[in-house]
């Protein structure tokens, strides 16, 4: 027996003011899953979200979220889904206790002191429960919505670039609780900017000016970019980085220290190119793994020249 994902969206499309925001998307998450949303800005990550839970209606396509058609049933998606936006939009001359009341009331939660009591223990709010949600840090203020999004038990998660503007504890603390959700069967879709939060995602999806260019896991969408990477490691990499920029098979040079980090497509030429610098420049030539990074320099690169 075939479970139906949790989102199974087919050619979804949108513009506004003539401008096409999302163009053909179709997109598939499993139940249980935690799936990556990755493009830069203005690529129609929101936009997509927005027209799966029922906010926005396409101009084309069809699809159905956690079993419910994206047209026609966009109140039942609204029901069991829980929506955390870029924008904290909670009050923040209320406790957090408060605010948390308030949501419970919006959907009906009773008993609603049981219920709120729960969450708050649940998101380890509840030593801060009196604070008001304006004092929080980015990192409680992030813990906060987080709660008020799963307090009704919904079945799938919309997190749209959740961990902006956090510190990197904060960060981790939070992937820690979506990886514990998700354990207990919440799916979840998660855009982000951010590379070692797209490689902790069963799955990842890349968009780019509004169309999906890449899905698959981590490793699938790496090798599938078809990239070979080389490092040169010395005193030199200055010099080395200037005159690999006009070598054929070079599409990519960043240093890390006195690490350069070259990547290209042409694997036979980027390393002849790289061998030949390294003897002139005095560093040393390593074969090297393509990062997730790298993958997505070179989709959006080929993105861009592709609407130019």
């Amino acid at each position: 027996m075939t479970t139906e994902p949790a989102i199974d969206v087919r050619g979804l499309s949108k513009s506004f003011s003539g401008r096409k925001v999302v163009d053909d998307v179709t997109l598939s998450v499993g139940k249980g899953e935690i799936a990556g949303f990755l493009g830069p800005n203005g690529s129609g990550k929101t936009t997509t979200i927005r027209l799966m839970c029922g906010l926005l209606t396409p101009d084309a396509g069809e699809g159905r979220v956690l079993g419910h058609d994206i047209r026609t049933q966009g109140q039942q998606i609204k029901r069991e889904v829980g929506y955390m936006t870029q924008r904290f939009s909670f009050y923040e001359d209320l406790t957090i206790e408060e605010n948390l009341r308030f949501v419970a009331g919006l959907y009906g939660l009773r008993p609603e002191g049981q219920v709120v009591a729960e969450t708050l223990a649940d998101l380890g709010l509840t030593s801060r429960r009196r604070q008001l949600a304006g004092s929080l840090s980015g990192g409680w203020k992030q813990r906060l919505a987080l709660a008020a999004c799963i307090m009704h038990r919904p079945q799938l998660l919309l997190l749209d670039e959740p961990t902006a503007g956090v510190d990197p504890k904060a960060r981790r603390e939070f992937w820690d609780e979506i990886h514990r959700l998700a354990a207990d069967g919440l799916t979840v879709l998660v855009s982000t900017h951010y590379m070692d939060e797209a490689e902790r995602c069963h799955r990842i999806n890349y968009i780019a000016y509004g169309r999906l260019v890449a899905s698959g896991t981590v490793a699938e969408v790496v090798a599938d970019a078809g990239l070979t990477t080389v490092t040169l490691t010395g005193k030199g990499t200055a010099e080395a980085a200037r005159r690999l920029k006009s070598m054929a098979g070079v599409e990519q040079i960043a240093p890390f220290g006195n690490t350069l980090h070259v990547v290209g497509r042409d694997g036979e030429s980027l390393r002849r190119a790289a061998r030949t610098v390294a003897a002139e420049t005095g560093t040393e030539m390593q074969a090297a793994e393509t990062s997730l990074e790298d993958v997505f320099i070179k989709l959006m690169s080929a993105s861009e020249d592709n609407m130019s």
